[in-house]
């Protein structure tokens, strides 16, 4: 009846959304940039945890979790198991599912960790506390390279160790070269670097969803949220480090 409309975004940002503006000024919003293109003139990544009011014009943070300020987490004091229980507290949380799963295993620290918290709990349904068995009892790794990468080796030598039943998908050259118009497009960037991470990523996938595995967990975000990337060395101090892991998380 006004002619208003209000947009918002997740806390995390889980679900892409985009912001633009044609020469007159009127505002499109989309979950893909190509949608926008053609129209705006002006584009901008709608930030999670904000939204955005028409009668306002301007986008407004809606929410802020409570550790993103370093005063409140300084003096926080979280000895190695209070680490573990989290952890193992949040994979379970995310096998809450109905659907076949599986897990996505480099072989590296990051994944090996959450592939086998995740083989830990996969046997019993979690919906029903542990009480019955699973519908997918076994659980399925999977790992992409070029063949004989070192990774791969790695990746077999943990699917062996926690038992998962593992896929090693290899693909050659060509075959990446063959999918990066794909990848591309639906990346929405021509980053060298991004390109190039998501590449195999994106064969992975296809193999995936052809098994039927509609949900995946992976070691993805641990290098932000624990500083793991070799810069992070760098930072004067622990303000500096903490505020850098937000601004990595957000």
């Amino acid at each position: 009846e006004k002619d208003e409309f209000l947009i918002a975004r997740d806390p995390i940002g889980v679900i892409p959304l985009y912001m633009g503006k044609d020469k007159s000024g009127e505002i499109y919003i989309a979950s893909e940039l190509k949608a926008l293109e053609g129209f705006c003139d002006e584009y901008e990544p709608f930030l999670p945890g904000h939204y955005y009011w028409s009668g306002e014009g301007k986008m407004t943070r809606w929410y802020t979790r409570d550790w993103t300020t370093y005063d409140a987490v300084k003096d926080n004091n979280i000895g190695v198991g209070e680490l573990r229980n989290a952890l193992e507290a949040a994979v379970h949380r995310q096998l809450m599912s109905d659907v076949p799963y599986g897990v996505l295993l480099s072989g590296g620290l990051d994944s090996s960790v959450i592939s086998a918290i995740a083989k830990k709990y996969a046997a019993k349904r979690i919906e029903e506390n542990g009480e019955s068995d699973a519908w997918w009892p076994q659980l399925h790794s999977f790992a992409v390279g070029l063949k004989d990468a070192p990774d791969l080796i790695k990746a077999r030598e943990v699917a062996d160790h926690i038992g998962t039943v593992h896929h090693e998908i290899n693909y050659t050259i060509e075959e990446g070269l063959d999918a990066i118009r794909d990848v591309i497009y639906h990346i929405e960037t021509y980053d060298v670097t991004t390109v190039r991470a998501s590449t195999p990523m994106y064969l992975l996938s296809r193999y995936i969803k052809s098994m039927g595995i509609k949900m995946v967990l992976s070691g993805e975000g641990a290098d932000e949220i624990f500083g793991g990337y070799l810069y992070f060395h760098k930072a004067p101090d622990a303000k500096a480090f903490h505020e850098e892991t937000v601004r990595k998380l957000s």
